[in-house]
């Protein structure tokens, strides 16, 4: 008879690394109550017990658990065969978001440079191998994918991921390329890690990155840096377009131009409050 410290269910995998090898630091049923959390994403709403399981590698005794551990949190719900989240999980990056000086310090200017250009702009900041959007004002929708506020994308097919790899050391960005899972997402993404890597250097040479339909068919983006009080890159924003309506020319000579300067603009404004 198993007890509950034994039975291999609550840990969710056998793990034959030595105790003593192990962090002591590091709460694994933490780290798996979040991989469940993170199982659900825009194209993943709904998911059965099975599903969080197969997704996040756990055992459907430890998924149940801690599905109805987050059901009685508030967090997910349940209607018995297929479990969602609940707007409750909002809570947990709003700390977050709440204590981000660049959202609403930047917002002003994207809604201008929206308006000016007739073209959706985001900001965006770098988390592991993802970006993250912070901020977003949308024109027509141009993605099959909606994005808001929290949405991610691997970083090395975007244009703000690539402005914000470039802003790495050598060192980091060849963990980076060493550690991602750099698969293709059109015909047009570049999976190579050493092309990546020379796309990368020309980005922080030239100080802005334009990405081909390699996130998406069909979609054109341009994105720049922006730099915080000390120098250092900090985020990055860009500007989307249909590649049918704006051609790679019409990038650098309509687009850049006013996303420089909006990207000059919120540094200016974040200079002055100190963030």
């Amino acid at each position: 008879m198993t007890t509950p410290e034994s039975d291999p269910g609550e840990s969710g995998t056998i793990d034959s690394e030595p105790a003593q090898a192990r962090d002591s630091d590091f709460v694994q049923s933490l780290d798996r109550g979040l991989a469940v959390i993170r199982a659900f994403g825009p194209d993943r709403e709904r998911l059965s017990l099975s599903e969080v399981a197969r997704a996040t590698g756990l055992t459907r005794a430890a998924a149940r658990r801690f599905l109805l551990t987050l059901v009685k949190l508030g967090y997910v719900r349940s209607d018995g065969r297929e479990f969602s989240l609940r707007p409750r999980v909002l809570e947990l990056g709003y700390a977050y978001l709440s204590g981000l000086a660049m959202p609403e310090i930047a917002a002003p200017h994207l809604e201008e440079l929206v308006a000016k250009l007739r073209e959706s702009s985001s900001i965006s900041v770098l988390d592991g191998h993802q970006i993250v959007y912070v901020a977003r004002v949308p024109t027509k929708r141009i993605m099959t994918v909606a994005i808001s506020v929290g949405t991610r994308f691997p970083a090395f097919a975007t244009s703000m991921g690539r402005v914000l790899l470039a802003a790495m050391s050598t060192e980091e960005l060849d963990k980076y390329l060493s550690d991602a899972n750099l698969e293709p997402l059109t015909a047009n993404t570049v999976t190579d890690p050493a092309k990546l890597k020379e796309a990368v250097r020309e980005v922080a040479l030239q100080g802005y990155a334009i990405v081909d339909q390699e996130l998406e068919e069909g979609l054109r983006a341009i994105a720049a840096p922006i730099r915080g009080s000390d120098g250092g890159v900090t985020a990055a924003i860009n500007v989307s377009a249909h590649a049918s309506r704006v051609s790679m020319e019409a990038m650098r000579t309509d687009l850049l131009p006013a996303l420089l300067d909006t990207a000059r603009q919120i540094e200016s404004d974040l200079k002055s409050q100190g963030a």
